[in-house]
This record gives structure tokens, C-alpha cells and sequence, in this order.
């Protein structure tokens, strides 16, 4: 019979566990470079590789994968000189004349030990994909030019809008919740347009709901209507959510009441009506008719709308529910000459079922959106989906992870900011970015080409 091998120390009854494996040290926003910068500093990296279409293990069965590789091209937000906490994508973007309109924010919150970068600010962005190029219209911060000690934004959380007299509008949330009080002087928060051309911005509303935030919007710009919807600070009498309808022509407020939606509202266009659901998840669909500016009513459907599209040509909003720590997410469809909805499926293709944007392509056959939308993204491979409405069937037209991961050495995590163009050959996506971190550090923007044969 073989011996075992019996050490002294053992016969001595002692036992020497092997040494620990030493953990790698976590990355974090100090050990990283500021600004982040892309191979050889230049602005923007186009990549055309099969690896775009590798899913990953988990993908559910029945989703598709484009066959035609698609060339997506990639650039860091510029203004991120310094670590944020962090460098964050919340509020949805749009494209106009061509090009690509979109916000991020540092997240700072005065208050927070961070006065060493202020005490917080956002800032809107122009991307031109002819000339490639990516530049900031404005620093709302630096707009503002409040005194020392005065709360100032850190995110644009509501939608950047392009209203029919040329300018974007768009408004300011805090980078934390307990910074809006009036030991910081907050007053509330306010709204703002830009001028693309011009570059000017200025503000068109200071504190219209006082000493609310404001994290979701959309502008009717036919009637030049900013719709909001709001967050009360700690110091606010009233702690509903908001919803109101402000004239940005006239600067007056024509309407507010309380139980308005926690994130997102659908405007149709057509009709000039707006709908959203109190609150956060699934709920009673509500009306607001400019026209007859009294309380919304009820319209008698029950839907979602975590996102949602602009109206089609054929009179349709896409809306999706809230997906957020949830197995699934349903895609609605939305009439808005009937005022019916109806399910058309689902939107998850694989763990992740957070989307937090979503476009439909010019055609109306097609609606694009990435889940995974607060950094999970990653686990689905960071997909672009685009689905079929007529059939309801799903296909990723690209796979960013882990491509960006092996080639640059960051990855792209999730989205609240994604448009399609105007002919529907591209889709723009603004990322929260790792470079290693645990969650993200800064901000990053690819341009997804769709190959002809896709679409």
C-alpha cells in the first residue's frame, strides 16, 4: 500500500495554510488618465471586425445575429479632464440637421467633499459624423456663474430637444439628492436651450417648479411646448412629482399638478397631445391636451414607458416598460389616432432587460435600442438590437463586448442616449465607459454603421 507523505508540521499537529492569493487592487478613478484618450490622441477610431458579430453564451434562443459586418466608429466625450463621480450619460439625445445631440454630467454634488471640481455640471454635445467631430455647445455651470457655495447640476437627465425655432432644449437634475436644499441656496433647478448654430445658450426657466429637479421632459416643437417632470429636494413643501407644461416662447407656465412619471413621457406630435404614466413601472396612461389644459385624464389603457419613440409617419409611439431589475421588458405599440396599445413583444436577448432608449428607424419597420441601460449591458455583449415590429422578431446588428475591452482596453456598459439617423443607415449610442473600474469612470460615443443589407 502507498505511503502518504506526512510533514513534520503536521506530526507536530500544526497546520501552515497555503498564502492567500493576493487580490488584484481595484481600479479606480485616481489611477486612471484624465482626459481619457484613444491610441496615438486621435479623436475617433473606426473599426470594421467579425468579432461585432460574436454573441455571447448567454444569448436567448430565437434571437438573430446580422450576417453583414457593420464598421462602427468610436470617440471619448471631450471636458473630462478630471475624475467624475462618475463621468455619467442619463438623458436621452436626439439628431437634427444631420447631426447627433447628446449630454453627460460629472455627477458632483456640493456638499459631497468634491469642491475641488465645483460642485457639479453637465454639458451638451454635437457630434458630426461628416466631419467626424465631437465638440461641447455649453457648461451649464459655467452658463450659470453662481456664487461659491451654491448648488449647481451635475447631470442633464430629461432629453436634449430640437424646438422648430432652431434652438435645443433640455434641463438639469442634481448629481445628488441631498445637495438640493437650501443650505446650498437651491432654489430649483432650471431649463435651458442652445444654439447649434450660434453656440450661444442661455436659460429659459430658473426654478420653474420650485426647489424641484428636473429628470425627464420632451419638447413639442411645433407648439414650442416643454413638457416636465420633476424630483423634489429634501426642503421642498411638496414631495410629489410634478407634472407640468411651460411655453418657451411666452417664458410662462400653463400648467402643473402632482402624480406626474418618474422618468419618461410620449408626445404625439400630430395631435399636440401628451401621455405619460404616474410614477415608475406599468400604470393608467394619461392625456394632457394643450388645447384644453385641465388635469390630465385617464385614457383607458394600462402600458409602459420607461422610453418611448417619436410618433412615426403612420401615427405610431413605440414605448417600452420598465425593465429594471427585471427578467423582461415589453415593447408597446401606441395609436395615437385610436388611442389603443397593444403588445409586440419583448425586449431582452439575453440577462439584461433595462432599456432606457429606444428609436424607430425612418421606414416605422424598425425600432433599435441597447439594454442593460445602468451598466449591465456588458453581460449581453453590449448589443445594438434592432427589432422587426411587423413580426416582433430581434436581431443584434453588433456585439461592442468584449471587442472594445481587447482592442483598447475599456468597455462600454450601458445607455440612456441613443438616435437613429435621419436615413437610417446609422445609430448613435452614448455609453457610460470602464477602463477597468468597477462600475464606470466617463463617457464614450459610437456610430454604428447598419449595413443596407440589414435594413
Amino acid at each position: 500500500m502507498p505511503h502518504r507523505l506526512v510533514t513534520p508540521l503536521l506530526i507536530l499537529g500544526l497546520f501552515v495554510a497555503p498564502a492567500a492569493a493576493q487580490k488584484p487592487k481595484r481600479i479606480t478613478d485616481a489611477d486612471l488618465p484624465w482626459p481619457p484618450t484613444l491610441p496615438g490622441d486621435v479623436s475617433v477610431v473606426p473599426d470594421t471586425s467579425p468579432r461585432f458579430l460574436q454573441p455571447p453564451a448567454e444569448l436567448k434562443p430565437g434571437v438573430a445575429v446580422a450576417k453583414a459586418v457593420p464598421t462602427v466608429d468610436f470617440a471619448f466625450f471631450p471636458g473630462q479632464t478630471y475624475p467624475g463621480k462618475p463621468w455619467s450619460n442619463w438623458g436621452d439625445g436626439c439628431v437634427a440637421n444631420g447631426k447627433y445631440y447628446s449630454a453627460i454630467g460629472d455627477h458632483y454634488a456640493i456638499g459631497r467633499g468634491e469642491a475641488k471640481h465645483g460642485t457639479g455640471t453637465a454639458g451638451v454635445f454635437e457630434y458630426d459624423p461628416d466631419e467626424k467631430s465631437l465638440r461641447q455647445l455649453v457648461d451649464v455651470t459655467k452658463l450659470l456663474e453662481l456664487p461659491d457655495g451654491h448648488y449647481t447640476p451635475g447631470k442633464i437627465h430629461s432629453r436634449v430637444d430640437l424646438g422648430g425655432d432652431g434652438w435645443l432644449y433640455y434641463s438639469t437634475h442634481r448629481g445628488s439628492p441631498k445637495a438640493a436644499n437650501d443650505a446650498n441656496h437651491y432654489k430649483g433647478d432650471w431649463i435651458f436651450r442652445t444654439n447649434p448654430k450660434t453656440g450661444t445658450s442661455e436659460v429659459v426657466a430658473a426654478a420653474p417648479i420650485p426647489k424641484h429637479s428636473i429628470p425627464a421632459s420632451v419638447l413639442d416643437p411645433d407648439r414650442m411646448i416643454f413638457y416636465g417632470a420633476t424630483a423634489a429636494g429634501p426642503d421642498a413643501d411638496n414631495q410629489s412629482i410634478v407634472f407640468f407644461a411651460y411655453d418657451v416662447e411666452s417664458r410662462k407656465l400653463v400648467h402643473r399638478n402632482d402624480d406626474g412619471p418618474a422618468r419618461y413621457l410620449m408626445l404625439a406630435r400630430s395631435t399636440g397631445k401628451l401621455y405619460y404614466v404616474p410614477g415608475a413601472g406599468d400604470g393608467p396612461l394619461l392625456r394632457f391636451d394643450p388645447e384644453k389644459p385641465g388635469k390630465p385624464v385617464e385614457v383607458g389603457v394600462t402600458i409602459g414607458i420607461r422610453a418611448a419613440t417619436a410618433e412615426t409617419k403612420d401615427g405610431k409611439i413605440y414605448t417600452v416598460g420598465l425593465g429594471q431589475r427585471s427578467a423582461d421588458a415589453t415593447v408597446w405599440e401606441f395609436d395615437v389616432k385610436t388611442e389603443k396599445a397593444r403588445k409586440i413583444g419583448e425586449v431582452s436577448v439575453g440577462p439584461s432587460a433595462y432599456v432606457a432608449s429606444i428609436d424607430a428607424d425612418p421606414t416605422g419597420r424598425f425600432l433599435y435600442y441597447v439594454p442593460g441601460a445602468h451598466g449591465g449591458g456588458y453581460k449581453d455583449g453590449s448589443p445594438l438590437v434592432q427589432f422587426e415590429i411587423a413580426t416582433g422578431k430581434k436581431k443584434v446588428i453588433a456585439f461592442l463586448h468584449p471587442f472594445y475591452q481587447d482592442a483598447y482596453g475599456f468597455t462600454p456598459k450601458g445607455t440612456y442616449s441613443t438616435a437613429v439617423s435621419e436615413d437610417g443607415d446609422k445609430v448613435y449610442v452614448t455609453w457610460n465607459v470602464s477602463r477597468g473600474t468597477r462600475a464606470w469612470d466617463c463617457c464614450g460615443l459610437t456610430v454604428i454603421h447598419v449595413p443596407e443589407s440589414e435594413r
